[in-house]
């Protein structure tokens, strides 16, 4: 069965003068500010898309990472997962760093860095990205 989540974001004035505020379905997320210079300067307590896309990619790779992992028989015992989302004013997203460290018995370097390797390639938000430069740092721990 197929889920819809759904944001909603209401904003006023222009572009860099105003201010909006993004509210998530979810009635455990408070709703989140957001301005240009939230974006493109100093988020002064405030969040931006590529901070939400670095939310809901981090989140992502690290469900399928573990999927991945314990499928080949070697479930983790802990992931730690950044993603780093670069936004050039006038470029747009410009790239996206994945870094995981990872605490999985069993298993070898280069073997960890295979899994993530496929969960990078393969994780739902990663497919919807692609068109984006995504690079990989893996390590165990």
């Amino acid at each position: 069965m197929a889920t819809v989540r759904t944001a909603t974001t209401h904003w006023e004035g222009s572009l860099f003068e105003g201010s909006g505020r993004v509210t998530p379905q979810s009635s455990g997320m408070s709703p989140f500010d957001v301005t240009w210079a939230a974006r493109a300067e100093d988020p002064g307590g405030r969040t931006s898309p590529e901070e939400l896309i670095a939310e809901a990619h981090s989140a992502c790779f690290s469900m399928f990472l573990s999927n991945v992992l314990a499928q080949a028989g070697n479930p983790p015992q802990a992931l730690d997962t950044t993603a780093d989302v670069t936004f050039q004013p006038g470029e747009g997203i410009t790239g996206i760093k994945l870094t995981v460290r990872g605490t999985v018995p069993g298993m070898s370097e280069d073997q960890f860095r295979e899994a993530a390797e496929n969960a990078k390639e393969n994780c739902p938000v990663s497919q919807a990205l692609k068109a984006t430069p995504i690079t990989l740092e893996a390590s165990l721990a």
